[in-house]
């Protein structure tokens, strides 16, 4: 007989990985905690920048109007010569917003006020992350783990189905399974720091010592704040000062200006640049997700966005099989993930790379609009499919109408807890309705009708094809009405049965 669980998931670290796999398995009603051993949230800069493919999914999580509301555009940069005179430029390459992509540019938001609104969304959803709660060592068997926690009220013994490491680039979760977490150190050493401070303008982000790695130093308008973030290499050994005075100091040295000062510091952080990823993501009953599986350097703004990314993936299939679906479903997890967060390094790398050089451009990659799983265990397709849409690849979306007349996108039939079936000009009783399983024609006799063809040129599909988006807005499968059969057996083995 099955252990029953009081809670199902125990997540060790409270920030963007970690929130977001909590407010995921809080709207689908599963038993979890979220902890950490920090006495209060993260109040440092850190990841500012909100991809495109992050968007949509705080979108999906209901947040993004209150990040873009709290937070704002990425400025132009500017490039200061050595004469003093400067050139402006916009920091990736501008992409007009597309029906099937309405997000095309990263928003800027220090990540202590993206978690805030992350907790907010969370306790709307009732639930609260437990500060000051660290995980001191923890057991596994056949059915679960049992992890051992100490809190403000004491120590505790809790019994979880199970346990996922989100807890940073020196995870105790990972260090406690054993696994190694290879890579290399890149031979940068940097610092960051929130600052308040006079003599520049907050309408750019000033770079000074372009291409100079002894030199160059960065000042980034904070968005929704009056802070600036200072960014820029330091010798890979001896102490920095960081403070007010020190950081004004290094700014004189490296700008040639004496009218720039530094108020005040609110964060700050010297540290070495690695790029590194963890041999596995699962051992057992536990699950690393965010910086405790992979780290990157900040070049193009992937490390936040990765992370969010993992706890997305993860969060709807452990909820799939506590509600009955195969245990196997979550070994598409490792499988999907690992090789994004590989390419994500080796992006990463190569813009720092390229920072060094002062010849950065980030281009549609870093948006990650692009990111797919093709060719996994959660795919289907028939032999010989052609179209511009795979299964695998995300779920384009598309301004439609509803029958009744009313406009309506498919991210609002996706936006939920549940899988969706799109049949083109398909006949509805092809498939039967089943729980968590959202079924919609697109057609002229359909609940969807494209009158403008927006669905049509971002799926490519014949009349009679079924589409099948999972619930994180991935294309699961895309076959024709002779191949039901086989789509059947899919939707068994994600736990949508009869």
């Amino acid at each position: 007989m099955k252990e029953k669980f009081a809670i199902n998931v125990l997540i060790c670290g409270a920030g963007a990985a970690g929130l977001t796999l909590a407010i995921d398995l809080a709207r689908r009603g599963i038993s979890f905690r979220l902890i950490d051993k920090i006495d209060h949230p993260f109040h440092g800069s850190r990841g500012k920048g909100i991809q495109p493919r992050t968007q949509e999914i705080f979108e999906d999580l209901g947040f993004l109007n209150r990040i873009s509301a709290v937070g704002g555009p990425y400025p132009l940069e500017r490039r200061y010569r050595s004469d003093g005179s400067y050139i402006d430029s916009h920091i990736m390459e501008y992409e007009v917003p597309t029906p099937a992509e309405p997000y095309h540019f990263p928003l800027m938001l220090p990540q202590f006020m993206t978690e805030a609104v992350m907790r907010e969304r969370l306790v709307e959803l009732g639930h609260r992350p437990e500060f000051g709660c660290e995980l001191l060592g923890f057991e596994q068997d056949t059915d679960g783990v049992t992890a051992r926690i100490a809190g403000k009220s004491g120590e505790e013994v809790v019994r979880v189905r199970w346990l996922v490491g989100t807890d940073g680039g020196r995870s105790f979760v990972r260090h406690a399974l054993g696994i190694d977490f290879p890579g290399k150190t890149l031979g940068v050493r940097a610092v960051v720091a929130d600052v308040t401070l006079t003599g520049l303008t907050r309408d750019v982000w000033h770079r000074f010592g372009d291409g100079d790695m002894a030199k160059q130093i960065l000042f980034c308008p904070l968005a929704g704040t009056g802070l600036f973030q200072i960014q820029g290499p330091i010798p890979l050994d001896g102490d920095i000062d960081l403070s007010a005075t020190g950081l004004t100091a290094i700014v004189a040295e490296r700008t040639g200006r004496d009218d720039i000062h530094i108020q005040s510091v609110s964060w700050s952080s010297a540290y070495n640049m690695n790029a590194r990823l963890a041999d596995r993501y699962r051992t057992g009953h536990v699950f690393l997700a965010g910086d405790a599986a992979h780290i990157h350097p900040p070049s193009g703004g992937q490390g936040l966005n990765t992370s969010v990314q993992d706890a997305y993936n993860l969060g709807w299939k452990l909820a799939a099989v506590v509600n009955g679906a195969p245990e196997s479903l979550i070994d598409s997890y490792e499988e999907e993930r690992r090789p994004v967060a590989a390419a994500m390094l080796g992006l990463a790398t190569k813009l720092l790379n390229e920072t060094k050089s002062g010849e950065m451009q980030r281009g549609r990659e870093v948006r990650q609009l692009d990111i797919g799983y093709p060719e996994t265990s959660l795919t289907l397709e028939p032999a010989g499919h052609v179209g511009s849409l795979f299964a695998g690849d995300r779920a384009p979306d598309a301004p439609v109408r509803g029958a009744s007349g009313q406009p309506v996108r498919l991210f609002d039939l996706f936006r939920g807890t549940h899988w969706t079936l799109l049949g083109y000009e398909a006949k509805r009783e092809s498939v039967p309705s089943r729980p968590d399983l959202h079924i919609h024609i697109i057609g002229s006799h359909g609940d969807i009708i494209d009158d403008e063809n927006h669905f049509r040129d971002a799926y490519t599909l014949t009349p009679g094809d079924w589409v099948l988006v999972r619930p994180d807005a991935y294309v699961g499968a895309i076959v024709t009405t002779s191949d039901i059969p086989e789509l059947e057996v899919y939707l068994a083995q994600v736990g949508l049965s009869l």
